[in-house]
This record gives structure tokens, sequence and C-alpha cells, in this order.
């Protein structure tokens, strides 16, 4: 039983501590939102990656990004001294009343304890069950339920101390007005002036792909008047070389590509104005569900109870439903395999028709 914080209590500062991945990040925000909601009048703060910053520098809710590069260490071992004592100051300056860490790392837990908040929140991990990892938090929550549930649900479970409402806290992903300014202007130059959709086939692990053809065949079929379709995708060799190959196998060009071309910003506004959104797990599909734009998701072996896309208006396609799949936790990461090979082309446009046609 976890100690309730009494109802008396209001923070004036909070910090939210997240170090993973863009998507990760982007499923923090239920955290943020329902934090705003309780407490309106507090300044929230986040502590993240460098690199994923664009998932949350437009949320209004958030007053300050404390940042962690991990290119530091390449400046050598006392340049990234000077910058995380940099950090611990901004922190400890920031006198925070309440900091929640929903990450798992020691470097989370030190920094935890070190910004002398009177509450620290954690997860009471099993691979951290020891003294050091209770000694850097006042609140610890039951990591027991987490394979049964989302990772919303199960980053809104720190909240509980707090006795914070979580019932109306969406994933919510925000961009300035220039970010949409600029991804028209690049659709203009492309061609595309009315009604799309995008395809977002790539993914930094390629164990979570679809096929080259079988993308190619989704295009094709999915090519209709007054409906164009726009192909997106990080600006990484390999996934720009998977672009290049999907559009020399379609049959009915023209199809419009901006991969590699926009910012995660850019990319949220280009979704955020798509009639449909089709891709696989990865940061753009939950993206797509923070934006409440229609999704269908296609999944592989990874653990689609705790990483489907949060919301209502999404479809996911499970590769698990035609083939048997490994466990999640068997695959190695740097296959080149393709376990998503059994999904079939017309289901993935049965989902896709199922939107476009409402």
């Amino acid at each position: 039983m976890v100690n309730q914080i009494p109802a008396s209590f209001t923070p004036r500062n909070i910090l939210v501590i997240k170090l993973r991945h863009h998507g990760d990040m982007l499923l923090t925000t239920p955290v943020i939102n329902a934090l705003h909601q309780r407490y309106p009048n507090a300044a929230i703060d986040v502590l993240l990656y460098q690199e994923t910053r664009p998932m949350l520098q437009a949320h209004p809710a958030i007053r300050k990004l404390h940042v962690i590069d991990r290119k530091w260490k390449k400046q050598g071992i006392w340049y990234q001294a000077k910058q995380e004592l940099k950090l611990v100051n901004a922190i400890r300056g920031s006198h925070y009343d309440v900091v929640i860490n929903l990450a798992d790392q020691w470097r989370s837990a030190l920094l935890t304890r070190l910004s002398d908040a009177p509450v620290r929140i954690g997860f009471a991990y099993n691979k951290r069950n020891n003294r050091f990892w209770r000694f850097c938090h006042t609140h610890l929550i039951s990591t027991q339920n987490f394979g049964q549930l989302h990772t919303v649900e199960q980053n809104l479970l720190a909240l509980t101390p707090l006795d914070v409402p979580t019932n109306h806290a969406p994933v919510s992903m925000y961009y300035a007005d220039e970010d949409w300014q600029a991804t028209q202007k690049q659709l203009h130059e492309q061609g595309v002036s009315g009604a799309y959709l995008v395809i977002q086939p790539t993914s930094r692990w390629m164990f979570k792909c679809w096929e080259d053809e079988k993308v190619a065949a989704l295009v094709d079929r999915l090519q209709q008047p007054g409906l164009q379709i726009v192909l997106t995708a990080a600006p990484d060799q390999k996934e720009m070389a998977m672009i290049t190959h999907i559009l020399s196998l379609c049959h009915n060009p023209p199809v419009t590509t901006l991969a590699g071309q926009l910012s995660l910003t850019q990319l949220a506004a280009l979704i955020d104005h798509a009639r449909l959104f089709i891709g696989v797990d990865s940061a753009p599909m939950h993206m797509a569900a923070a934006l409440q734009t229609p999704c269908v998701a296609l999944f592989g072996p990874t653990k689609l109870q705790q990483w489907r896309p949060w919301g209502a208006n999404n479809r996911v396609i499970w590769a698990g439903d035609y083939a048997a799949l490994p466990t999640p936790d068997s695959i190695d990461t740097k296959t080149e395999q393709r376990y998503l090979s059994a999904i079939p082309v017309e289901d993935v446009v049965a989902a896709a028709r199922s939107y476009l046609d409402a």
C-alpha cells in the first residue's frame, strides 16, 4: 500500500523525469496533462534526452525542459562532469516540491534524490530492489501488474500517492504554427494541394517493418482521385534506402515522398492534417494517435498490450493473428528479418478503406 500524500498538499513546482525514446516521451503526456488539470497553477518541468525534446517542446503545460545530451561524453570526461553539475544545480535551484521519476535508470534515481524535493515518486522495479533505489524515493509504486497495462496506464500509476484523477488525461502532441507553414510549403512544392494520407513504413528496427513489396502494393491499391499518398521516414540511410526501393516497386505513380525532409514537429503537422496515417510500431504511429488522426498500425513481435496506439480512432493489425511470432523478449533487435510478412495486403487495404470511405 502506497502512503497517500495529504489532499491539502499543493505543489508549486513539479519535475517529471523520463529518459527514453521519442515514443516513450509522447506517452508521458497523460501524466503531464493530469498534473496540469489537478494543479493548474503549478509549474511543470520535464527532464529528458536532448534528441527527444521535439516531442514535448511545444506542450503548453510545460514550463521548462531540462535536457541530458548523450553527446556530452564525446567532449571528454571534464566537459561531461561540468554539464552534469550544471544540470544538478538547475534542478536543485528549481526547488521542486514533487519529482516523478518515470525512468528506471540509476541516473534518474540519483537526480531524483539530488533534487531535494520532499516528495519523490518512482516505481518499485524488481531489478532495482535495493537500499539505494529506496533511498532516492519517498514513494515507490508497485510494478506487479505492468505486464497487463499499456505504457500510458503504467505511467499514470505514478500519480497514485497524489490521488490525481487520471480519467481524462489523453496523450497529446503539439507543434508550432510555423511547423505547419513549413510543411505546407513542402507539400505544395511536391504538388500536393488537396487531401492526402501518410504512410510511414520504416522504423529504426527492421524487425518491426513490413515487406517493401507489400508496402508498394498497398500504395498502388490505395491510389484514387482526389487523395494523394505521402511517404515519410527518418533521415536515416537505411530508412531512406527502403523508401527508394518501395517507390521503385510502385506501379501507379506519382507518389509523393517527404522522407528525411521533415523535423519531428513538422511531421506532426503533416500527420495532423492527413485523412489517414498508416505505419508500423514507431514514434510517428504514437504521434498519429495523439493527434487523433485515424491510424492503421501494423504490429509484429513487440508487446502489443504496452505499445499499441492509445486512443479510440485506431486499428491494429497484428502479425500474430496470421502466423506464429517469437516472444518479444527473445528478439535480436539487430536482425534484418521482417516479422510482419504474414500480414496480407488486402487486410491493410480493407482497414484503410474503413476510414477513407466513412
